[in-house]
């Protein structure tokens, strides 16, 4: 059972982090040691022990999506439930993840523990499983290649949709309806459409602003399929380009496919974002990239490792990552020659979902195109 050898591996890291069990209460780590899926839930860790708490509303189904694990139904929080489980069990050190724990919750489960052991049961840590989901099973590898394809055809299904006068609204509303009746559970985050001067805001939320005649679309979308996201990103033009425009996304495509190319086993992550920076930087867009290369993709849709400068991390097989540099000029832009003054804005990004192998980077998108497109 899958969720059996990673309980091991997190009770592990928590034994590493100087304590003796482990509560975890953030939805996807919860999920990914237990597969329960609600709302509302703790995991418990101690030895080779294992438990989960939650509320009456889903005894049926942590009984069918748990099973194997110790159940306890009550209505209090689900932490406060751990806990004391644990401290009933002769525990007296216990790691937290800090990072999704409130000073609310933090406080309560204090106040939940016996007073022999409160001051010191708690054992403050930080993302334990979360760096154990950075490297995918097979499982979780399989049902990325099919969220992954999914966006990919998604893709292609909406280009016939994307023409001036559209609302960007409707354009995002065609996609999430199209990925429903294809299966998705649900989008991995907010549909992104972006049109004309809006293409140069990095996360242009999808509005009513109507599609231009000329100028760049941007779209970023993923998928939710098993509770595994996807994630990509094109950038199409509608009607004649600019000299100025065909450079850019150039060097964007340049660069990204810069960064794919970069990826393998054992890179640093800061060395990949620096393939993608140091093509715009010799392009003179450097200033004009404003977030960093990618990210980890799985459960959640932004997870370890992060693909940025300065990033030590090393890249292991299994790792899900995402490569996405962009440029967003602004009339103010250095990059734009004085006689392009009011020319107005644009921006460009592509993104892949590229999963590091043994032998380097395997483009889950790839079978979406990247070349330009005119429409």
């Amino acid at each position: 059972m899958r969720e059996r050898a990673r309980r091991k591996k997190a009770i592990a890291a928590a034994v590493g982090a100087g304590a003796e069990a482990l509560v975890v209460t953030h939805g996807p780590d919860v999920r990914y040691l237990s597969g329960f899926t609600g709302s509302s839930g703790a995991v418990a860790l101690v030895g080779g022990r294992a438990a989960l708490f939650t509320d009456g509303r889903y005894t049926t189904q942590a009984k069918a999506e748990a099973a194997g694990l110790r159940l306890v139904i009550d209505k209090r929080s689900p932490a406060v439930q751990a806990v004391e489980w644990l401290a009933a069990e002769g525990v007296t050190r216990c790691a937290f993840d800090a990072g999704h724990t409130t000073v609310a919750a933090m406080e309560a489960m204090k106040k939940a523990l016996p007073a022999a052991v409160r001051r010191s049961f708690l054992v403050a840590s930080d993302g334990l499983v979360a760096r154990i989901r950075e490297v995918k099973d097979e499982d979780e590898i399989a049902l990325m290649r099919k969220a992954a394809a999914l966006g990919c055809r998604l893709f292609e299904d909406v280009l016939e949709f994307v023409v001036a006068g559209a609302k960007e609204s409707d354009v995002a509303a065609q996609l999430e309806f199209k990925a429903r009746m294809a299966g998705a559970e649900a989008m991995s985050f907010e549909t992104i459409v972006a049109s004309g001067e809006r293409s140069a805001l990095p996360h242009g939320r999808a509005t009513s602003a109507k599609l231009p005649k000329r100028g760049f679309v941007t779209l970023d979308f993923g998928v939710l399929l098993g509770g595994y996201c996807s994630d990509m990103t094109r950038t199409v033009h509608l009607g004649k380009v600019s000299n100025r425009e065909w450079d850019v996304y150039h060097s964007v495509l340049e660069a990204q496919q810069e960064a794919v190319a970069r990826v393998a086993p054992g890179v640093r992550c800061g060395d990949v974002d620096e393939a993608a920076r140091s093509v715009l930087r010799k392009a003179g867009l450097e200033k004009e990239f404003s977030h960093s290369t990618g990210h980890g993709v799985g459960l959640e849709i932004h997870e370890g490792p992060r693909i940025a400068a300065k990033q030590e991390q090393l890249l292991e097989p299994g790792m899900v990552i995402t490569i996405e540099p962009g440029a967003y000029l602004s009339k103010q832009s250095r990059s734009l020659p004085k006689s392009a003054s009011g020319t107005g804005l644009f921006g460009v990004r592509i993104e892949d979902m590229v999963l590091v192998t043994a032998a380097g980077g395997e483009v889950l998108t790839a079978a979406s195109p990247k070349a330009w497109m005119e429409l």
